[in-house]
């Protein structure tokens, strides 16, 4: 008996010592392998930066989408027991970019649409059939530079801004202008036009102004690893009246989760004193130019 409980340890500390060996020669080729793909994809990295170095073109896209969708039924906590509602949000950021030795051509696009519906089941007379827009801004630009050096070019900038859910180019806000650009970093590029002229499309004339003065824009993008960034600021500094100077900073991050899908966060701060006296249906100088914001967050799509 002694010699059969003797021999069945001795076979199990042999089986355990067995499946341990294994286990440590599993890990230590496991480490080898993945020390050899770090060499590996350290290599294919600076392959990919030459290749981004090359002249030509260069493209990408990534947004975010967000979404929700309620039904409420005697919920007496809130004002509308009865409701159905749902919100849906779409932001898109999509540059073409050509890299030249001698010259560029930058063009991007920046879209936030929004809608909204509130469906009060107890009220037959309440809107809603249709989702209607809540946020709604558009802008696209088109930068053209000859350059002087690795960081100094003379350039050429037209941006437009307005809305496309509602009141399309009205107002519409059109940019057109010269002087030089910065480019100190690879990813940043810092516009400096003091020959600019913001043209703007309205049919109240008592809240807008077309008049002539100095454009500034600052856009860095990049992505690292698994994250998309891009922040944009972009003012007009009129020479007639401070009144007609405005100013917009977007920002937009998205963190890749699952092959191109991942979380997105946009935000915005903008200055305008010309819209805040059109929606106050006041005079230009009597007009409250509160700071105006925006946020979205939801899914992102990295394309």
């Amino acid at each position: 008996m002694n010699k059969k409980l003797l021999l069945s340890a001795s076979l199990m500390f042999a089986v355990s010592f067995g499946f341990s060996q294994t286990k440590e020669e599993l890990q230590a080729q496991k480490a080898e392998k993945q020390a050899q793909a770090d060499k590996f994809q350290g290599e294919a990295n600076a392959l990919q930066a030459q290749i981004d170095a090359l002249p030509g073109w260069r493209t990408g896209a990534f947004g975010t989408i967000g979404g929700s969708l309620s039904n409420f039924n005697d919920w007496y906590s809130q004002g509308t027991p009865n409701n159905v509602s749902g919100n849906i949000g779409i932001t898109a950021n999509v540059f073409a970019n050509k890299i030249e030795d001698k010259y560029f051509w930058r063009n991007s696009l920046t879209a936030n649409l929004n809608w909204v519906k509130l469906d009060d089941k107890d009220n037959g007379t309440d809107d809603d059939d249709d989702f209607n827009p809540t946020t709604d801004v558009f802008n696209i630009s088109s930068l053209y530079g000859r350059n002087l050096s690795e960081t100094w070019a003379i350039s050429g900038l037209a941006e437009y801004r307005t809305t496309l859910l509602d009141n399309f180019n009205d107002p519409g806000f059109l940019d057109v202008g010269v002087g030089a650009t910065w480019t100190p970093l690879e990813n940043l590029i810092v516009v400096i036009h003091p020959l600019n002229y913001n043209f703007v499309f309205a049919d109240n004339d008592a809240a807008f102004e077309s008049s002539a003065g100095a454009k500034i824009v600052a856009d860095y993008t990049r992505q690292i690893g698994a994250i998309n960034f891009k922040t944009n600021f972009s003012t007009f500094q009129s020479y007639e009246d401070s009144d007609l100077s405005n100013f917009t900073w977007t920002n937009s991050f998205s963190y890749t989760l699952w092959k191109m899908i991942g979380v997105g966060f946009d935000f915005a701060l903008r200055s305008n004193k010309q819209e805040a006296a059109n929606y106050q249906e006041v005079d230009l100088a009597d007009a409250d130019n509160k700071l105006q914001s925006y946020y979205t967050i939801g899914l992102s799509y990295k394309f």
